[in-house]
């Protein structure tokens, strides 16, 4: 990381240098005008997990049963791609819901994230409402299934 007086340090180098080559370009009444770009590039490196760190938990089987209609927007914590022509939503609270998609969508791209634009009630219904890509695709929900752990 850089000295926070690196960039003062670095004009007060060049000025007697640039006026030496530059006779009067710049020069307006005895002061040196000089312009200084200063790019920087951060780097976040992450340690490779090892087998030795720590397990990786067998993931969870879930089944699925009745859900409701609609769910309030409010309540959705999160989201899953884990199976296809659906999206797994983590509510507020560890509660799982599968939203199941129209049959007419194709594979679509949900990894580069999605939108869910609920309506004036605040809620997001199937039969109702659909999911909106960032690529600019939609796909209508056409149930909800509650998710249950499998035995």
């Amino acid at each position: 990381m850089l000295h926070p007086a690196f960039p003062i340090l670095l004009i007060a180098v060049a000025a007697p240098a640039a006026a030496a080559l530059g006779g009067g370009a710049g020069q307006r009444d005895g002061t040196l005008l000089a312009q200084m770009t200063i790019h920087e590039r951060v780097i976040i490196r992450l340690p490779r997990m090892g087998a030795a760190r720590a397990a990786i938990p067998a993931p969870v089987r879930y089944k699925e049963k009745k859900g409701p209609k609609c769910v309030a927007a409010a309540d959705l914590g999160g989201a899953l791609i884990q199976t296809p022509g659906a999206v797994d939503l983590v509510m507020n609270g560890g509660k799982r819901l599968r939203a199941r998609l129209d049959k007419d969508c194709g594979p679509l791209d949900y990894y580069g994230g999605f939108y869910l634009r609920p309506a004036a009630d605040g809620q997001v219904c199937a039969g109702r409402d659909v999911i909106r890509m960032r690529s600019g695709a939609s796909c209508g929900i056409a149930t909800f299934k509650t998710l249950v752990p499998a035995k």
